[in-house]
């Protein structure tokens, strides 16, 4: 049975290769939308969330002028 379990994982590890993402980048992406989801309660579309997820994302600063 054990080579039947690994195959299960095979198409996983192959694309490894190809994206070079790891679980733990996905797990920080997965932050950054929970994170977006968190803070986009009560907007009314799809967009404005998707918005919210790529200003987290791009760590903006938007500082004042002095």
């Amino acid at each position: 049975m054990p080579p039947a379990r690994s195959k299960r994982h095979w198409q996983g590890v192959l694309r490894w290769f190809t994206s070079q993402i790891n679980n733990g980048i996905l797990e920080g992406i997965n932050s950054l939308v929970q994170a977006g989801k968190a803070r986009a309660r009560g907007y009314r579309s799809d967009r404005n969330f998707i918005t919210m997820i790529y200003l987290l994302a791009g760590k903006l600063k938007f500082d004042l002028p002095t």
